[in-house]
């Protein structure tokens, strides 16, 4: 639980994603049940790849890669992307990497939440993924604070100014912190973010609660775009079933207000017109899974008519960074999208 030592009693906060980066974390994908067949393996290295080659054109990336793989992994990233072999299981660097953090004096410092595989899911490994934390602290030198909550950076959403979006079926739902109260996370969170304002949306989107979700991160459902103002993911078609879902969760994040008594402005972001995979389950296709970096929004693109909305309700958000569309379906047939698979460092 939180004690005197923790980050927000020394001074440090998360900032929120649009702070300048002083560069991006990735994994580079690595057999696993995840990538389950030579094919599918190769699919996700172009996939993980063509994101990270986006992202290096504005800002330093570098890539954790499984020890011994570090020739596989040159064959598909740039040569300007920097690669640095660790033991890895799997390759989600938003929920096995830290969670940076900085104080009013410059310094840099990191969380490293308990990592157990999503709430200890069957399929999972991360007898490596829950020290990558811990590795990536010591390769930047930053101080290290060993949080005893069980978390993923893609369950949590910050403002920078005292609020952080979470939902009750990760932070309190099975195989994570289902013997914690609701206010001791909150004092957890707070403690470790340097926030003051926890604001609880009851649940994710629905394909999120299959054999290979998180069970509601909310880094698919809302996220703030500045201060005071969220894009929320909305269900246009009645016939998926995260429609009248997302009508339930844009209305709580309209009557609620942040860490300095704002009621949320929530933008409304569509999800893409198709509505199920090839095996006919329903998607949770969404452009809020977006990253942002120095000078660009990466944003999740699907072949689809929305994909130019969104890029055009982001670009308005966001109006002195460039929207940079890339296509992420094989990234979400395994349980995610591009904000997912990055983890920003921030300059102190």
């Amino acid at each position: 639980m939180a004690t005197a030592a923790s980050p927000a009693s020394l001074g440090f906060r998360m900032p929120a994603e649009w702070h300048p980066h002083e560069r991006t974390w990735m994994a580079f994908p690595t057999d696993n049940p995840t990538f389950d067949t030579p094919e599918h393996l190769h699919n996700s290295r172009e996939a993980w790849a063509k994101v990270a080659n986006t992202i290096v054109r504005y800002e330093p990336v570098t890539m954790i890669v499984n020890t011994g793989e570090l020739e596989d992994a040159r064959r598909y990233v740039s040569a300007e992307v920097e690669l640095v072999e660790r033991p890895l299981d799997d390759a989600w660097m938003r929920d096995i990497g830290p969670t940076f953090l900085i104080s009013g004096q410059g310094e840099l410092a990191a969380t490293d939440w308990v990592f157990n595989g999503w709430g200890a899911q069957s399929w999972a490994r991360w007898d490596n993924d829950q020290h990558i934390a811990e590795h990536i602290t010591e390769l930047t030198g930053v101080r290290r604070f060993a949080s005893e909550l069980i978390n993923e950076g893609g369950g949590i959403h910050v403002d920078g100014e005292g609020t952080v979006l979470v939902t009750e079926t990760v932070q309190l739902g099975e195989g994570r912190n289902f013997d914690w109260t609701k206010e001791a996370v909150e004092a957890e969170l707070n403690a470790q973010l340097g926030t003051s304002k926890v604001i609880w949306l009851p649940r994710g989107l629905t394909r999120d609660y299959d054999e290979f979700g998180t069970r509601g991160h909310i880094d698919i459902v809302a996220s703030f775009v500045k201060p005071g103002v969220v894009v929320a993911h909305v269900q246009p078609d009645p016939a998926h079933p995260d429609h009248e879902v997302c009508k339930e969760l844009v209305a709580i994040l309209r009557t609620s207000t942040d860490a300095a008594g704002r009621q949320l402005e929530v933008i409304e972001l569509p999800a893409p017109t198709v509505l199920n995979d090839e095996d006919g389950e329903p998607v949770d296709y969404s452009y809020i899974n977006h990253y942002v970096a120095n000078g660009a929004v990466i944003l999740c693109a699907f072949n689809d008519p929305r994909d130019q909305v969104a890029a055009s309700i982001l670009g308005d958000a966001y109006p002195d960074r460039k929207v940079e569309l890339v296509d992420a379906r094989e990234i979400f047939a395994n349980g995610g999208g591009i904000h997912c698979i990055t983890q920003q460092q921030p300059k102190a």
